[in-house]
């Protein structure tokens, strides 16, 4: 009890010191520089996903649930002290102490929607979803309040609040996708806009003199989310390499690690308890990441880079091989595993851009491979391949989708989220809505600069980058297959014949290199330094084999690459509710219940994208032959053995 009690007081004078630092911190380096939202577009498989996307439920969300896309909250039904829950057609289950969520949840849901399809349609060119993201933009520019607001709170109640509330959440999501559509249009109005409603943020919860995370000592949810607001301060600092947004920042992680919170893990005093355990709703916990990683680069405290390597280590416990992260809803102090630990797409969402910020500072191979492995594995093998829905929630093995996990009874609860839907009404609509960000978030990071003329691929993928080296214009087009061949030929295009170096990221499974390229490697990277003609190209294959991997219970997983492979079951579709035009939930229901238990010599062999290998059928006991395929290519699967 006493060490418990030293350990309270330390941290206490810790986050007292930090917020002395806050108004003259200077900052930690960071590794690599941002691109602008845009300079890496979609080409290959990669952009035919995107289009069928848009011309599925990430293109058409606000006419499978128009009440929540519709509704006015930002503008003429902004809430007020009279203003009731609303109806969202979702079961609440009982949810009596979250209630008051359920007002701000449209701003949720309809700006993370926003957020995704305009990117998607900036990025696919798409000439009549730009005109919907056009109008949509002025909108809110028609919304914003003389003093700079952007928000869904009236005069009386906005700032002022001692209780769950959504004001710095709604934000988040509204001024994400702002951000990106003023980085790829460059439209000053925008700038303007958000500079005004940012300022406002900080104007009326100013540094040192107010708590904007307070509210009592009860569910707080969205106050919780509303820590992201630093996604948007961290990008206004890359884009003016203004310090005053990532102070603030600090500012808010520290408020928030001083204030009552029931979603908690990234809390300091919980970072640095030793026996504590991640526990909290899982999309809060690898969303804070963000906030955590921007606070300890705003500041070269070095108690808050301890903090971030104890997280990230705890974070890595809490997630299968695949980057299935525990989100069913909450960690409960669990170690992921690949039957009994389900994943909420939010939640793969939300880690794969923390990663990305994480792997932006600090520039570790390592991360680049973490991102890779939740985009290619787990986040591909939640969306139905053959229609345009995602499940809610997944597990590695996935036995059955009839709505529990793998059919297990939950007590005193019904749960629905193991399904596949173009919405999840049911539930909540915001696994889609995020379904709709993964990809052009993911596309943002392949390529960084780290010096001026330095451009690193850190994510593999088909994709165009145009960018500038030293003032001249640069495009590089990787064309590939990649993950499901690991060949990639860089098109470069160097019309003004620009002198710089290509970094590429060398898998950590590569055994070998094939290239005529001169290179060198140096932190996992593949250095080619030469001149590039006006049109040139490298052409670049990483070899591998066969790998079986072991996890924490003894589970056996087989790689091929970059992506993991399973035994696919076959299984009935059942249609369940429909919405829009075709739009439909789908569950399956497996034609068998067969399962296979690896085997020491199991001869697994590669070839035209499967793998083969002899295990034994634990109902007969004989030893079969089994073809395996791409993960991300099923609806019900074993992956472990």
């Amino acid at each position: 009890m006493e060490n418990i009690t030293k350990n309270k007081n330390w941290i206490t004078v810790l986050i007292v010191g930090l917020f002395t630092l806050v108004l003259n911190a200077q900052h930690q380096h960071e590794k690599y520089q941002l691109l602008p939202f845009g300079s890496v577009k979609p080409s290959g498989w990669i952009k035919t996903q995107m289009q069928k996307d848009v011309a599925g439920f990430v293109g058409n969300l606000d006419r499978i649930v128009p009440d929540l896309i519709n509704d006015p909250i930002y503008s003429s039904a902004r809430l007020q002290k009279n203003s009731v829950i609303k109806d969202l057609g979702n079961n609440k289950e009982g949810d009596t102490e979250g209630s008051e969520q359920y007002k701000w949840w449209n701003s949720e849901t309809q700006s993370n929607w926003w957020d995704g399809y305009i990117r998607n349609i900036l990025l696919l060119d798409d000439k009549e979803g730009l005109k919907k993201v056009d109008n949509h933009i002025q909108e809110v520019l028609q919304s914003q309040d003389e003093d700079g607001y952007i928000g869904i709170y009236d005069k009386e109640l906005r700032y002022k609040f001692n209780s769950e509330n959504g004001e710095l959440w709604s934000k988040a999501t509204m001024y994400r996708g702002l951000l990106a559509y003023y980085e790829f249009t460059k439209d000053v109005s925008v700038w303007n806009a958000l500079v005004k409603a940012v300022d406002n943020v900080m104007t009326n919860y100013p540094i040192g003199t107010s708590s904007p995370y307070f509210s009592g000592n009860q569910f707080n949810g969205g106050v919780s989310h509303g820590l992201t607001f630093t996604d948007v301060l961290d990008k206004m600092y890359q884009i003016t390499g203004d310090t005053k947004y990532t102070d603030y920042a600090l500012f808010l992680f520290l408020d928030f690690s001083k204030t009552y919170q029931s979603e908690k893990d990234v809390q300091l005093p919980n970072i640095f308890n030793p026996t504590y355990k991640l526990q909290s709703h899982g999309v809060h916990t690898y969303e804070h990441l963000r906030p955590l990683i921007v606070a300890a680069y705003a500041s070269k405290n070095t108690e808050l880079q301890k903090a971030l390597q104890i997280y990230t280590q705890r974070i890595e416990k809490a997630t299968t091989l695949t980057g299935g992260a525990i989100g069913d809803e909450w960690i409960a102090e669990r170690n992921a595993d690949a039957t009994t630990t389900g994943y909420e797409y939010c939640s793969l969402h939300e880690l794969l851009d923390s990663y990305s910020v994480l792997l932006q500072k600090q520039g570790d191979p390592k991360t680049a491979e973490a991102i890779e492995t939740i985009f290619y594995n787990a986040a591909q093998g939640s969306r139905n391949p053959n229609h345009s829905v995602i499940a809610y929630l997944k597990t590695d093995n996935s036995y059955e989708m009839e709505g529990t996990k793998n059919g297990e009874v939950e007590p005193n609860r019904k749960q629905t989220r193991y399904k596949y839907s173009p919405a999840h009404q049911d539930a909540a609509v915001c696994c889609n809505p995020n379904a709709g960000r993964i990809t052009p978030y993911f596309l943002e990071k392949a390529w960084m600069k780290e010096e001026e003329n330095v451009l690193v691929n850190m994510l593999l993928m088909p994709n165009i980058l145009e960018t500038k080296v030293q003032n001249q214009s640069v495009k590089i087009e990787t064309i590939t297959e990649y993950p499901y061949q690991n060949k990639l030929v860089f098109k470069i295009s160097n019309p003004e014949n620009a002198i710089f170096k290509i970094k590429i990221r060398k898998p950590s499974w590569a055994k070998a290199i094939a290239t005529k390229e001169n290179y060198t490697i140096e932190n996992e990277l593949v250095i080619i330094n030469r001149k590039f003609a006006k049109e040139d190209q490298i052409q670049i294959e990483f070899e591998t084999d066969i790998q079986v991997k072991e996890d924490a219970n003894k589970e056996k997983y087989f790689i091929y690459g970059a992506l993991f492979y399973a035994k696919s079951i076959e299984a009935i579709e059942y249609k369940g509710k429909s919405y829009f035009a075709s739009f439909s939930d789908l569950t399956y229901a497996p034609k068998n219940r067969i399962r296979y238990q690896f085997i020491d010599g199991n001869q697994a062999q590669f070839n035209n994208g499967q793998i083969t290998i002899k295990a034994k059928n634990t109902t007969t006991h004989q030893i079969e032959n089994i073809t395996l395929i791409p993960f991300g290519k099923t609806i019900l699967r074993q992956l472990s053995f």
